[in-house]
């Protein structure tokens, strides 16, 4: 622990981490069925204000307010997905994106809005301040604890009929569908558990931090949580965790250089889609790349 001090690597770099490898995974699940979403910012917020206002209003333990999360975006999720997925590629990336900036904004205007239909006041949101003076009571076990169910559901749902119902429809859906592949529910089931896995995220992250605000979950969150999976790979599990862990920990270990951190930043996801398009756990991929720096080896 003393090594990863010196660099720049303390516990709340650590959590943070772990709750951007949660993301990671999150965006993995839609990315893996062949769905390039962009809504996981907005279920974040869903999750991070669900679960703050739990904890904080009703009193609840952090457990419930996770769950409590993780539920709400969820049920979001179902009302969205169904219209929206039958969209494909870049549309639907811009129709997620749209869905992400009208979480923020209702979040915004929640306590106003809820405010003039009930008569009361109502003050739940915080508006454009967000909430303020949250314990931090999430721990590092919890979020350990989180990811690690988290990794081995999906291992296990990729082993299931269903997983390979979504490896089926990332290859082709019309294929998938005349070989008797219901495309439509599985990618809306993809893109409710990728929800809830986002809102799982949301609400960990908002017990982190002694304040949260809309501003927070907006398009640059977005980008960022497919970053991890880009940086890290999709052909994998652990593709998407050690993406969200790397992106994280990398500007802390740069802050002796903190002026050019977001070029590094950067510069290193640049690298990584030009030399070694598959991502950091990438085996096939690293080899290619030493093939070509190593240049061709002279005949026997």
């Amino acid at each position: 622990m003393d090594i990863l001090r010196s660099i720049g690597i303390t516990e709340p770099v650590i959590q943070f981490m772990l709750v951007n490898a949660i993301l990671g995974l999150s965006i993995y699940l839609t990315l893996y069925t062949g769905m390039f979403s962009l809504a996981n910012a907005g279920f974040m917020a869903v999750g991070a204000f669900t679960g703050v206002i739990l904890t904080q209003e009703a009193g609840l333990p952090l457990g419930i307010g996770v769950l409590g999360g993780m539920a709400l975006a969820g049920l979001v999720a179902i009302p969205i997905g169904l219209p929206v997925l039958r969209l494909h590629d870049i549309y639907l990336a811009i129709a997620t994106i749209g869905f992400g900036e009208v979480v923020r904004i209702l979040i915004l205007n929640f306590d106003p809005l809820m405010s003039s239909i009930t008569g009361q006041t109502v003050a739940l949101t915080g508006g454009a301040l967000g909430i303020k003076g949250i314990p931090k009571i999430a721990e590092t076990w919890h979020l350990l604890l989180f990811l690690g169910i988290a990794a081995y559901c999906i291992a296990r749902l990729h082993r299931s009929r269903f997983g390979r119902a979504m490896a089926a429809v990332r290859q082709d859906e019309r294929v998938a569908a005349n070989m008797g592949v219901n495309v439509v529910y599985v990618k809306n089931v993809v893109f409710i558990l990728s929800a809830i896995l986002a809102g799982g995220a949301g609400a960990l992250s908002g017990h982190l931090t002694r304040i949260i605000s809309p501003d927070g979950y907006g398009f640059d969150q977005a980008v960022q949580i497919l970053a991890f999976a880009v940086l890290g790979g999709t052909g994998s599990i652990a593709g998407p965790i050690v993406g969200g862990i790397v992106l994280t920990g990398l500007p802390e270990v740069l802050r002796f250089a903190s002026q050019y951190r977001g070029v590094i930043n950067g510069l290193v996801l640049l690298l990584m889609i030009v030399y070694v398009p598959g991502g950091l756990v990438n085996p096939v991929g690293w080899a290619r790349l030493w093939r070509r720096l190593r240049g061709p080896t002279p005949d026997a």
